[in-house]
């Protein structure tokens, strides 16, 4: 006999759903995804953008990244969940490869990978856990015990990556 699942592995799989709505570009499962309720206001912060506030201009702006970017695929790493109540906090590393424009018809563009962490915040809702706010931010150097071996360590003559969209 299998336990129900905890707050924290429902709040998880939660933002899971995030993810691989972005990655197949599910806009229907995106609306679903995100807090609808009267005075719950939701947020967005993509990686180099304005805040953005309310839930049209939220959908809006990720129907518009769905339907330009060809492909995106998510690895999410050092995930970390707190519930506290009817709030969920989750920290990750969204480790992204995407790809542009083919030049052939029924080619792969070129792949670009891409390191953002991530902060989203859920509400319970009902039996359901839905996304109250976004915000990535990118990674644009290495941590400090790994500064031997991340970009613009001492000896390397790279700087810090320059942020992208």
């Amino acid at each position: 006999m299998t336990s129900a699942p905890t707050d924290s592995e429902r709040v998880e799989l939660a933002n899971t759903a995030l993810y691989e709505a972005m990655e197949r570009g599910d806009t229907a499962a995106m609306d679903r995804l995100w807090l609808n309720e009267p005075g719950a206001d939701v947020s967005c912060v993509h990686p180099g953008w304005p805040v953005l506030r309310g839930r049209s201009e939220v959908l809006r702006s990720y129907a518009l990244i769905m339907a330009s970017t060809d492909y995106i695929q998510f690895f999410l790493t050092d995930v970390e969940v707190s519930v506290n109540g009817d709030t969920a906090l989750v920290t990750c590393t969204e480790n992204i490869l995407s790809g542009g424009p083919a030049e052939n018809e029924g080619e792969l563009g070129p792949l670009v990978g891409q390191l953002v962490v991530a902060t989203n915040v859920f509400r319970r809702s009902g039996d359901e856990w839905k996304v109250w706010s976004h915000h990535g931010s990118p990674v644009l150097a290495g941590r400090e015990d790994d500064e031997d071996d991340a970009p613009g360590a001492e000896g390397d003559g790279a700087g810090p990556a320059e942020p992208t969209v």
